[in-house]
């Protein structure tokens, strides 16, 4: 009988910090100085957007920099498919 291999049963060494609530995950993790990131989409999914105005996101507590689709593309970044997740 195959030592590893499909049908074998895998030793998972990770689960028994999570079943006893000390596992640590990605939200978990602070870091200073650390950043936090919004994505704001059209509500309408053929919409043409002819005007994006950031003032008031911009100008909120907290706030470092807003990006919009145009900003992305001129710094090669591109924007996010509309079938991405979110």
């Amino acid at each position: 009988m195959l030592k590893f291999g499909i049908g074998q049963a895998v030793r998972r060494v990770e689960d028994r910090r999570f079943l006893t609530g000390h596992g640590r995950y990605t939200d978990d993790i602070s870091f200073e100085g650390q950043l936090h990131v919004a994505f704001v989409r059209s509500p309408h999914a053929a919409a043409r957007i002819l005007a994006v105005d950031t003032a008031d996101a911009a100008a909120a507590e907290g706030v470092v920099a807003v990006f919009t689709g145009a900003d992305l593309d001129a710094d090669g970044v591109g924007g996010v498919p509309a079938v991405a997740r979110v």
